[in-house]
């Protein structure tokens, strides 16, 4: 049986394998697939924000080799 942890770990997996790939390497999210998984999947978190260059600072954030994606290395 697995704990609400390893559940919500392996949502957060399959969510981000849904979006990456559709742009190049399934096992990295680019700006637009970042950018289609926070619009679709955290809509309150992005409607709140007033801020139009969250997705670029986020990516920034996230984005630490600076090859332009995100993943898991």
């Amino acid at each position: 049986m697995s704990t609400p942890l390893e559940d919500a770990m392996d949502t957060l997996i399959r969510i981000f394998h849904h979006y990456s790939g559709k742009e190049g390497d399934r096992y990295k999210l680019s700006k637009g697939e970042l950018k289609e998984l926070l619009t679709s999947e955290l809509t309150d978190f992005l409607s709140g924000q007033k801020d139009s260059l969250l997705v670029d600072k986020i990516m920034k954030d996230l984005d630490s080799n600076k090859d332009n994606e995100v993943d898991f290395n």
